[in-house]
């Protein structure tokens, strides 16, 4: 992390996969579920069931994504794209996610754990625009646990457990 706190800069959920997602300025996260009115919470994600077997559901009950890689990506390619379009859940400011892999942290009331770096897919090349693919490569996020529960709101400090 940067010696300014990380935190969240905004949430966002789709209640069902491939749609819009919507933004929330507060969510509840639910150990071993996911962020309540999100697709991902019943199991009615793009990568739930066979698709999504590599990773159980547990561990993507929530998904994180660097403000700063937006930035990247419109300077380098081009592409603008908004906080909704990468279709994770946490858009964070000053967090290395990757560095968050393997590692116990708290946002907001929520305890997580970094699980697995997310790569982007075809899908989100399909819902956004041809080039987001190759630019995304290695700035796709971290699938993340919800170990204890609690609320998460935008604003809220990330930091290590």
């Amino acid at each position: 992390m940067s010696t300014e706190q990380g935190r969240v800069e905004a949430i966002h959920v789709a209640p069902e996969a491939g749609e819009e997602m919507q933004s929330r300025e507060t969510v509840e996260a639910v150990a071993g579920k996911g962020l309540r009115g999100d697709r991902y919470f019943d199991a009615a994600g793009s990568w739930s069931g066979e698709k999504g077997r590599a990773l159980p559901p547990e561990d993507r009950a929530l998904t994180l994504f660097e403000a700063e890689a937006l930035e990247i990506v419109e300077r380098d390619e081009g592409i603008d794209l908004e906080p909704a379009d990468h279709r994770r859940n946490v858009t964070t400011r000053n967090v290395a996610v990757d560095h968050l892999l393997d590692e116990r942290f708290r946002i907001g009331e929520a305890v997580c754990e970094g699980v697995e770096i997310c790569e982007p897919c075809a899908y989100l090349e399909g819902l956004t625009e041809d080039g987001v693919l190759a630019a995304l490569v290695h700035r796709g996020g971290l699938n993340v646990r919800i170990v204890e529960s609690g609320t998460i709101t935008v604003g809220d400090e990330i930091e290590l457990r």
